[in-house]
C-alpha cells in the first residue's frame, strides 16, 4: 500500500542518545548547511507549509528532530551546520551529538544531504558527505534551489557537486526546487524504495 506522506507527526527532539527511537522503523536522515533550505525541502516533500520550521535566522535547529511519517518511517531532521554565529560550545555540542548519531549503525536507513545547486559544496558539506560515506548506509544528495539556475547551468553545476563531494556513481544527485516542487517525485520514490514501500 502506498505511504501517505501527509500523515506526518512530530515525535521528539533528541539531545542525547537515549532520545533516539529504537523501535525498528526505518530512519531517513536529512542534513544540510544552515540556510540551504532543508526545512523547505522537507515541507515540500510532505506538502506542508510550516511543518519543519522555516526560521528567518539560520542555525535554529540544534537538536535532532524526529517526525513519524504514516506510522511507517521516521524522517530525521539533523541540525543545520556551518553557521558562523553559533558559539563554539554550541558547535561542540552539535558535533558530539552528530558523532553519536552517526556512530550507531542501527539508526540510519537512508541519508539525504541537501546542498545549494548554485554553489560549489563547502568544506562543511564535504565533511558531512564523508560522515554519510563512513556510515556505510545508502545516501543521496539533493541539489536544492534549482529554480535559481539557468537551464544551461544545471548540468555543469550538478557535475561540480558530484566531483567536489567525491561521489561514486551509485550516489544519486537529485536536482530539486523546494520553491517549485521539481524533484519531489524522484526524492519520494527514492525514500519509498528504502523505507520499505514500493510506491508513495
Amino acid at each position: 500500500m502506498a505511504l501517505n506522506v501527509n500523515n506526518a507527526e512530530f515525535i521528539r527532539s533528541a539531545v542525547r542518545p537515549a532520545d533516539f527511537p529504537r523501535d525498528g522503523l526505518p530512519q531517513v536522515a536529512f542534513a544540510g548547511r544552515s540556510n540551504v533550505g532543508k526545512s523547505s525541502v522537507i515541507n515540500r516533500l510532505l506538502n506542508r507549509k510550516n511543518f519543519a520550521r522555516v526560521g528567518a535566522a539560520p542555525g535554529k535547529t540544534t537538536h535532532i528532530n524526529y517526525f513519524l511519517i504514516d506510522r511507517s518511517f521516521y524522517l530525521v531532521d539533523l541540525p543545520g551546520y556551518g553557521y558562523a554565529k553559533v558559539s563554539k560550545a554550541e558547535r561542540d555540542r552539535w558535533g558530539k551529538l552528530m558523532e553519536l548519531w552517526f556512530a550507531d549503525n542501527e539508526l540510519m536507513t537512508l541519508g539525504i544531504l541537501i546542498v545549494d545547486a548554485r554553489h560549489k559544496p563547502t568544506a562543511d558539506d564535504c565533511t558531512m558527505a564523508e560522515w554519510f560515506k563512513a556510515c556505510g548506509r545508502p545516501f543521496s544528495v539533493v541539489a536544492n534551489k534549482l529554480d535559481k539556475l539557468k537551464k544551461s547551468e544545471i548540468e555543469g553545476n550538478l557535475l561540480r557537486i558530484r566531483e567536489t563531494l567525491e561521489l561514486n556513481n551509485g550516489v544519486k544527485v537529485i536536482p530539486f526546487s523546494a520553491e517549485k516542487g521539481e524533484g519531489r517525485q524522484e526524492l519520494l520514490g527514492l525514500i519509498s524504495s528504502h523505507a520499505g514501500e514500493s510506491e508513495l
